[in-house]
């Protein structure tokens, strides 16, 4: 499934590689100030008008937990996958309603479930800021002052707007330092729960499926956006198309990519090959292992910590594939040669090799000297899942927010401190068991990794065994009561030094040495990365102009292509399945819960017209975070639901292939066929079609 890699992998992931700078058919991820215009023109005879772009964008919702979605009412209803709502799902859930397993349907608005954390994001407002925040560099400054100045700007434009506008604001970095943009969202907090099909219809093929194709999945979920706690109006939505995409018509999808390594260097794609994706794929190894244990406890330890192993089984997939990629000789010598090059054509330039030529030397060294600390710097950390995250929070919270805004670490800025708390406040449950078997697990992977002799591993012991310090943690906090955190950020810093709470206590003894590392890599890595990649993004656009599009950073994007199958195994795939799939596939796996269907599907089998499309393929460009992103014709109807990529899409992150690169959606058809004739939700339906 296309989710979005959490937080810690994307910080990490965030190495990659040179791509061709003029970008092929079908390729990009677009920004809306920057849409491939002439490319469409040139390719589809299709100009999309302003009045076009604004109608997609705010028709377009991004899930702050991960993944995309779009208004398809104007009564504030929202469609996205199973998968992107399957978090909500689990923290709506309770051993008696497993609505994960068995689906949920809200015939009526009073049956919807108020979501406990959720955030959808509309982009209203778009602006370049690249002029200010580097108005606040000057040339005297060394890169950590540099860094620093930049950072205050940014902070200084987001409460700005913020103040201004009562809207989330975010400055975006594109290109890597080419372009700084002012984004502002139209936030939503209060999301209901409308109706989601059991996993066994979205997940169909399970983990065997993941990234492949042909595929049957029923992958949809339906949110309602609401206001002073009514429906919001949504007079930009999605209208549907009951007949879908057509072979070979042009359709695009809307979402927000999470992060790419197109742009970057081949030092930091060694880097990235060499160490970072091997470090995190032996940890996601084991910390599936962890909570694959905790599961075997029984049936409500094995309904908890399912999304956890999805997410995780999700991202062991997709970053072996991109390591695969790295792996390749061809693909690395293509990236070598894409980058000497760029070099070399900014050297034959006297002017810019003056200012641009040694950026990428420079960076290579940065980029070394960040390999030698990674393990340290993702070892050396508590993860519980949220408890040790919540005190990390705390602690940090209650001294950032003394300090001017300006000076105040990255999270703890005026214009994030509301999503901050609204996370941390979360009602959500949280078990205090599954939440010990992680962090006993995790702490012992530290130490097996870093040894004993640590300073970090031995602040945590205290001369004491792994499973004593955290049986005492997590047996003894409080942090697992929303009214407990709350009262603590309210009584400030006082009280939470004064605060006998075990996980406070140690999150104020690691505080300090966390800070340090913070520091370090700040001055010695990040301020360096961040001024070289500015001077090479300046490069490309003197070298190659901007005619391709940046990096993804989970903002809103536009991509476009084809519905079309592709070769493969030694024949072709067709560009679209059917139910017939659905049901063979199904029989012919019969006994493998991985292929099992809800037993609605075989009630109602003679009810279903089984030459409905199920899903399709098309060559539209998306990676991580797309997950439901609608796709649409050119006449912005609804033809689908984005939910994965094939196999060959992994590389994705580096490289765009037209010939073998596709993503899959859920067919519009088959969502309408589903809601009406397996889930009587004829209401919904309507709501949908009118």
């Amino acid at each position: 499934m296309i989710k979005k890699i959490s937080g810690f992998l994307v910080l990490l992931l965030s190495l990659g590689l040179f791509l061709q700078y003029n970008a092929i058919a079908d390729e990009g991820m677009w920004t809306f100030d920057n849409p491939p215009t002439k490319l469409l023109q040139q390719q589809y005879n299709f100009t999309p008008t302003a009045d076009w772009l604004d109608h997609v964008r705010l028709s377009s919702v991004r899930f702050m937990d991960g993944g995309s979605g779009s208004f398809v009412s104007p009564n504030g209803l929202v469609m996205t996958n199973h998968h992107v709502a399957m978090f909500q799902l689990q923290k709506l859930s309770t051993a008696e309603n497993n609505y994960v397993a068995t689906g949920f349907y809200a015939a009526t608005l009073d049956k919807e479930l108020k979501c406990p954390d959720l955030e959808v994001n509309i982009l209203v407002d778009l602006k370049n800021v690249t002029t200010e925040v580097r108005a606040a560099i000057t040339t005297d400054m060394s890169e950590a002052e540099a860094l620093k100045a930049r950072d205050a700007e940014i902070a200084r434009l987001e409460k700005e707007s913020l103040d201004a506008t009562g809207n989330r604001s975010n400055v975006v970095n594109l290109y890597h330092g080419g372009e700084y943009w002012l984004y502002v969202y139209k936030k939503y907090t209060d999301v209901r729960l409308v109706m989601a099909p059991e996993r066994q219809a979205a997940y169909f093929g399970g983990d065997y499926d993941n990234f492949t194709y042909p595929r049957y999945d029923l992958d949809v979920a339906f949110f309602r956006v609401y206001e002073n706690d009514k429906p919001v109006e949504s007079p930009h939505y999605f209208k549907w198309s009951a007949s879908g995409a057509a072979e070979n018509e042009l359709v695009f999808i809307i979402g927000n990519p999470g992060s790419t390594d197109r742009l970057l260097t081949y030092a930091q794609l060694e880097v990235q090959r060499d160490h970072t994706l091997p470090m995190l794929l032996n940890y996601i190894d084991k910390r599936i292992q962890i909570l694959q244990d905790y599961s075997q406890k029984g049936q409500e330890q094995q309904r908890r910590a399912l999304g956890q192993i999805f997410g995780l089984e999700n991202s062991n997939k997709a970053l072996t594939g991109m390591l695969n990629g790295l792996k390749d000789k061809d693909l690395m010598e293509k990236k070598k040669a894409d980058e000497e090059k760029f070099r070399q054509l900014v050297a034959s330039n006297p002017e810019w090799n003056e200012k641009y030529g040694d950026a990428w030397d420079i960076i290579a060294e940065a980029a070394s000297k960040s390999a030698l600390t990674a393990k340290e710097r993702f070892y050396q950390t508590l993860r519980s899942g949220r408890l040790t995250q919540f005190a990390t929070q705390i602690v940090r919270y209650v001294s950032e927010i003394k300090k001017p805004d300006a000076e105040r670490l990255e999270g703890y800025h005026d214009s994030e401190l509301e999503p901050l708390k609204f996370n941390l406040l979360s009602p959500a449950p949280i078990y205090k068991d599954q939440e010990q078997a992680i962090l006993l697990g995790t702490l012992k992977m530290s130490v097996e990794e870093l040894g004993t002799d640590d300073e970090f591993i031995k602040t945590i012991l205290d001369g004491k065994s792994p499973d004593a310090v955290v049986t005492h943690l997590i047996t003894k906090t409080k942090l697992d009561d929303p009214a407990y955190r709350e009262e603590l950020i309210k009584k400030g810093e006082k009280a939470v030094l004064k605060s006998s709470d075990p996980l406070i206590q140690l999150a104020l003894k690691i505080d300090p040495y966390m800070r340090d590392k913070i520091q370090w890599y700040r001055d010695n890595v990040e301020s360096i990365m961040t001024r070289e990649s500015e001077r090479i993004a300046e490069a490309r656009f003197a070298v190659y102009g901007k005619d391709t599009y940046p990096d993804a950073t989970f903002t809103l994007r536009l991509g476009y292509g084809t519905a079309k199958g592709y070769p493969y195994n030694g024949t072709i795939a067709p560009y679209k399945t059917t139910l017939y799939g659905l049901y063979d596939r199904a029989l012919s796996f019969r006994g493998n819960p991985a292929f099992a269907l809800p037993q609605r599907f075989w009630d109602r089998k003679d009810k279903l017209d089984l030459s409905t499309p199920a899903n399709f393929v098309h060559t539209c460009d998306a990676v991580g975070g797309s997950s439901g992103s609608p796709t649409i014709n050119a006449n912005a109807e609804i033809v689908g639901i984005l939910f994965d990529g094939n196999i060959e899409s992994l590389v994705g992150d580096y490289y765009f292939d037209i010939e073998k690169n596709r993503s899959v959606s859920v067919h519009s058809s088959y969502i309408m066929h589903a809601l009406r004739t397996l889930y009587d939700a004829n209401e919904l339906a309507d709501e949908i079609e009118k």
